[in-house]
């Protein structure tokens, strides 16, 4: 039985008929034009395809010959087979793979909704295929692509050299590292290249968010175009509406979320007077305990087991809610400790104490040392700690990453990153820069640099956050004094919860010379992405 768990599985959903519908109506032209839906599924593309072709004319009689799907489940294809038949159309339906699939013939279009696998399923044969038929068409994908990453490119093997390519895409295209790829390609394989953003989510009960991709022509493409549509009952007015150029020479598309004079004054800015947080030090992450329940210890239970400090080593505790000011002290330390916060990490001597070997044996009869992690390294109750950082940066934010400088010389986990200053840049780094970072340029590029995560999250790897704008050390050392001098104000600030004062005063001092029409569209672009991802993680949570 093909049941919905099953489908939702390997990636399929039921596509809107709103959107078959437009993306059918944009890609097919003329009523001799042949069409194709990869992962065909049920065939919801090629019934609104049917619809289309009869309504230019088309004869039925040849409508077998125009309408060719591909589905790799004969349970879906044999209901396709009768869908279509039920709605009296004819269609050629194969049963197998996209990946093998090579038709006699190349198509004027192609539409659909590939299956979106991530690359943990999309493993085994299934995705040798996959990045095979990718490479064949010049595109190598890494091994953390999911399955559309593939499909796409596979789709436009099957074009005509004027074809079109109309697919459901989620909006990973605009932002993830692996699929920098495919973005390339399709600025190089097609002569025009056009997104539809949502405001709102469009498949319900599904976290994803989805673009629309609608590809035509060869010869290359010189910009993006972009339109933002409220809802699936929108699309209805799309090609009457407005559709904003972008330049696509960023590695990522999300700055076509941003207004093109916003994007321009953020990238002027961020050339010529911030560097990248990079220069200040790459990202890394904290320590992977393998169980942190067991490893991240109370004072309490430290006093339970009888551990001393040769057993253990401080930390910041496991999370991110006690990184709320700018400065991770030692007073700050000893209050979460004496909360009952977990700020002390089982790290014994060489020489085991009798307390600690009796702790290892304990979590060795709870199943501790079975845990992946642990029984990977030796001895299994040895955490690989990294360097103590001076920075922390929260990379799994609602409202934005906060750098807090690391004055207590705690350990990390891996709720956080850690940035190590590098000579020449450490004292006024660890002093100043979490201050200087509260500003709009900084949080505008966050959300650029960054991607939106489920529950409205904002999520950056640490190559993301490399690319983090920052101000330039000159600058810094320009303003240093001003920004000492405010540092009461932001912690106040920021203690009551209120970071549009803090940006504000950050931005008096650091973008002094911006004009004030420019901070208020920076200032508007980063609201309204912020709104964007917040928005998103509240129909997820309701739905």
């Amino acid at each position: 039985m093909d049941t919905d768990q099953l489908k939702k599985s390997r990636g399929a959903f039921f596509t809107p008929p709103e959107i078959a519908t437009y993306l059918v109506n944009w890609a097919i032209r003329s009523r001799d034009d042949t069409v194709l839906e990869p992962s065909c599924g049920e065939a919801s593309f090629l019934l609104a395809a049917g619809g289309r072709l009869n309504d230019l004319g088309a004869k039925p009689l040849f409508w077998g010959e125009q309408l060719h799907g591909v589905e790799i489940y004969g349970e879906s294809a044999r209901r396709a087979k009768r869908q279509m038949q039920d709605a009296n159309f004819d269609a050629c339906v194969s049963v197998g793979d996209f990946f093998t699939h090579e038709p006699p013939i190349t198509y004027s279009a192609v539409i659909g909704n590939p299956p979106f696998v991530r690359y943990q399923n999309f493993s085994g044969e299934a995705r040798a295929r996959g990045l095979e038929a990718a490479l064949a068409q010049g595109v190598r994908l890494s091994g953390l692509a999911s399955s559309w990453a593939a499909f796409v490119v596979k789709a436009a093997s099957h074009l005509r050299p004027d074809g079109r390519l109309a697919l459901v895409l989620p909006a990973e295209l605009l932002s993830v590292n692996y699929a920098q790829e495919v973005r390339r390609f399709l600025l190089r394989r097609f002569a025009r290249v056009r997104l539809i953003m949502f405001e709102e989510r469009v498949f319900p009960g599904v976290l994803e968010e989805v673009v629309l991709l609608l590809a035509e022509g060869t010869g290359g493409a010189q910009c993006l175009e972009v339109h933002q549509a409220k809802d699936v009952q929108s699309l209805a007015s799309a090609e009457s509406a407005t559709w904003v150029s972008h330049d696509p020479g960023q590695e990522k598309w999300t700055p076509v979320l941003v207004a093109q004079d916003a994007f321009t004054i953020y990238q002027a800015l961020a050339d010529e007077q911030f560097e990248e947080l990079g220069d200040w030090g790459g990202a890394y992450l904290g320590a992977v305990t393998g169980n942190n329940k067991y490893f991240s210890l109370t004072k309490a239970e430290a006093l339970e087991h009888r551990l001393g400090e040769d057993d253990l080593t401080r930390i910041s505790p496991p999370g991110t809610r006690h990184l709320q000011g700018l400065n991770f002290t030692e007073t700050i330390w000893e209050q979460l400790l004496k909360e009952g916060a977990r700020c002390l990490l089982f790290y014994p001597s060489d020489e085991l104490s009798d307390a600690a070997q009796r702790y290892i044996e304990a979590g060795e009869q709870m199943g501790v040392a079975k845990a992946y992690k642990c029984r990977v390294r030796r001895p299994w109750w040895r955490v690989p700690l990294v360097e103590v950082p001076d920075l922390f940066l929260t990379y799994m934010n609602h409202d934005r990453p906060r750098l807090v400088s690391n004055a207590a010389q705690s350990h990390i986990l891996n709720s956080v990153y850690g940035i190590r200053l590098p000579p020449g840049r450490q004292q006024l780094g660890r002093d100043v820069l979490p201050i200087a970072c509260l500003n709009s340029v900084t949080l505008l590029g966050s959300e650029i640099v960054g991607r939106a995560y489920g529950g409205g999250l904002l999520k950056m790897e640490p190559r993301e956050a490399d690319k983090l704008p920052i101000p330039s050390l000159d600058l810094i050392k320009d303003v240093e004094t001003a920004l000492r001098s405010i540092k009461p104000q932001l912690a106040s600030s920021l203690r009551r919860g209120d970071l549009t004062e803090a940006v504000g005063a950050v931005d008096r001092v650091i973008l002094a010379k911006v004009p004030k029409s420019d901070l208020k569209a920076l200032r508007l672009a980063r609201e309204m992405l912020f709104q964007r991802r917040r928005a998103r993680g509240k129909s997820g949570e309701s739905g």
